[in-house]
């Protein structure tokens, strides 16, 4: 039996604010790519859910649904009649299951030792560059990686995702 967890949701108000608003119409759900091709496994209305009635290790230990497949595609904020930033919300309980040290996804830990190592998530291979510049795309610039490892020292980026592991 799950536990509601007033504190939980209280802050998960006070810092997105939106929540409060949704009466739970599924139109987030319905206009979800990752809800569709997951058959309703992920499913961004029953995080939204959860989220209002504090359920907190159902979102933070247990992940499910699993918050981590969120694609960011903002079709669910873009639909929703309320006004509900979700992925806004959904961030902020994936940042509260790393600082937790719960399990999250290895690819996440990637791409952070990418951005350290080359400004970019994902960085660009010869051959993208090639083509982007036939296609006359502009040219990708990369973030100033020494101004991203200050930001990221400040704030103790690299403990908290644990960076040393990735890196085995």
């Amino acid at each position: 039996m799950q536990m509601v967890d007033f504190g939980f949701r209280n802050e998960l108000i006070k810092e997105e604010f939106s929540l409060n608003y949704c009466y739970q119409c599924g139109t987030c759900s319905s206009t979800c790519p990752v809800a569709y091709i997951t058959n309703g496994e992920y499913n961004p209305r029953k995080i939204i859910e959860q989220s209002l009635l504090g359920f907190k290790d159902l979102l933070l230990k247990d992940q499910k649904p699993n918050v981590w497949l969120c694609c960011t595609c903002q079709m669910c904020v873009e639909e929703c009649p309320q006004n509900v930033f979700l992925t806004e919300i959904f961030e902020r309980i994936k940042n509260r299951i790393v600082l937790l040290g719960e399990p999250y996804p290895e690819t996440y830990k990637l791409q952070a030792k990418s951005v350290l190592e080359n400004g970019l998530a994902i960085p660009l291979t010869q051959p993208i560059i090639r083509r982007r510049d036939q296609l006359r795309l502009p040219v990708v610039e990369s973030a100033n990686v020494e101004e991203i490892t200050k930001l990221l020292d400040a704030t103790n980026f690299k403990t908290k995702i644990k960076l040393l592991e990735a890196s085995k």
